[in-house]
């Protein structure tokens, strides 16, 4: 291993690539081709995307499931199949992609922001029983990197105070809790399909539920507010056009069927990194809760330290990582600290009331978030598809780099 840092104009850790993301072979195509000389690429009379919902419902442990254009359409639609509106506050971790907030706003309820476990980066539930205020009507999860939420507890929460439990699963294909697949604890569970996830159409989501009569609602959302076996051209609620096209379900059936093979061969180089990265001072991998019986790992996420590294920054620490050959992705920022929140853009999607009154969450010391956006460390999941020499070159790069750590550090 070069002594030198590759930032430098060494020679990196890492020379040869992790595998490719997406993946795809030969089923993908001759799905493609099916699709198009059936010249059936509507969803409404197809018969490729209402299968793969069914499939992919029942791989989670779901009775339905309700494909659609993206992961924030998705939420989108629960929010408006709930009855979520002017008035309404849902519960929302501050550490999340902007559209598990900005669904809420879509509705016109207001999501009110609270602080992560400092373990799993997932929401604090006892943040959230805090926020609790009778304008309260759902708590919104969202299962980081693919890491369970602490579902029993938001299960108990949620009970005991009659509010809605949503799952978002756009990092949790195939997550468990207790041997249960995310998206069947709350009313409703949400995934997203976009290029960077665990099974992608490029694009596309999915809503997975096990209540009868909910399903009919989303449907309908989904769909421009049509009832089934009612006339085409009959609209009964406020919908609209989220509905996934036959192509991208095709694709989608054939990520679904090797899912599980990917998934296996992840969380064996995750753990891997778990063992060896912790050997390293100030490095500390997300915690893997007992009750998180698998994590799809949409990425693997571990806590820098920058004390351990002669006070050298997360950022410039990411910089000398992918220059050693290890590809990472962005932390979320602070969704308060979002332009959306801090210039009062936000407040056009609200009532009246929710208007003029005070956002306590917008000036919060919120300081679980903030660390983990300012000090965490993504590796891509597809890093996670490699050998076992790959993820030993991963820790040589951690290790490399906190050798020459001075080096780095601005004067």
């Amino acid at each position: 291993m070069s002594k030198k840092l590759a930032i430098h104009g060494g020679t990196p850790v890492k020379t040869n690539p992790f595998p490719v993301w997406p993946q795809y072979d030969d089923s993908e195509k001759e799905a493609l081709l099916g699709v198009l000389e059936s010249n059936v690429w509507w969803r409404t009379p197809g018969t490729r995307t209402l299968q793969f919902e069914r499939d992919f419902a029942a791989y989670h442990g779901a009775r339905h499931g309700i494909a659609c254009t993206n992961g924030t359409a998705a939420l989108e639609i629960v929010m408006s199949a709930l009855d979520i509106g002017l008035g309404d506050e849902v519960i929302v971790p501050d550490y999340t992609f902007v559209a598990t907030a900005s669904a809420v706003l879509y509705a016109g309820a207001l999501p009110v922001l609270v602080d992560i476990d400092p373990g799993t980066y997932c929401i604090d539930p006892d943040r959230v029983e805090e926020a609790i205020t009778p304008r309260t009507k759902a708590i919104i999860a969202v299962h980081v990197a693919g890491h369970p939420a602490d579902m029993d507890r938001l299960q108990e929460i949620a009970a005991k105070h009659k509010l809605i439990l949503v799952e978002d699963c756009a990092h949790a294909h195939g997550s468990e809790w207790n041997g249960q697949r995310m998206g069947t604890f709350g009313a409703a569970g949400t995934f997203s399909f976009q290029q960077s996830k665990l099974m992608t159409a490029g694009e596309g989501g999915i809503i997975v539920t096990n209540d009868d009569a909910l399903e009919i609602r989303l449907r309908s959302v989904h769909d421009c507010g049509r009832m089934p076996g009612e006339w085409f051209y009959d609209h009964f609620i406020n919908g609209s056009n989220y509905r996934l096209s036959e192509w991208q379900g095709a694709v989608l059936s054939q990520q679904l069927a090797r899912l599980d093979t990917q998934a296996v061969t992840r969380s064996r180089n995750a753990a891997i990194l778990n063992r060896d990265l912790a050997r390293i001072e100030g490095i500390t991998p997300q915690v893997l809760d007992e009750r998180c019986t698998r994590n799809g790992h949409y990425c693997y996420i571990f806590h820098h330290d920058p004390a351990a590294f002669g006070g050298l920054p997360t950022a410039e620490f990411i910089d000398a990582f992918n220059a050693e050959g290890i590809p990472t992705q962005a932390s979320y920022p602070p969704v308060r600290k979002l332009d959306l929140f801090q210039s009062g853009e936000y407040l056009k999607r609200l009532s009246p009331e929710h208007r003029l009154e005070p956002h306590d969450f917008l000036t919060a010391e919120l300081p679980v978030s903030d660390r983990a956006a300012a000090e965490t460390v993504w590796l891509v999941h597809r890093t996670l598809l490699g050998t076992d020499d790959d993820m030993a070159e991963i820790v040589q790069a951690v290790v490399k780099i906190q050798e020459h750590a001075q080096e780095l550090v601005p004067a």
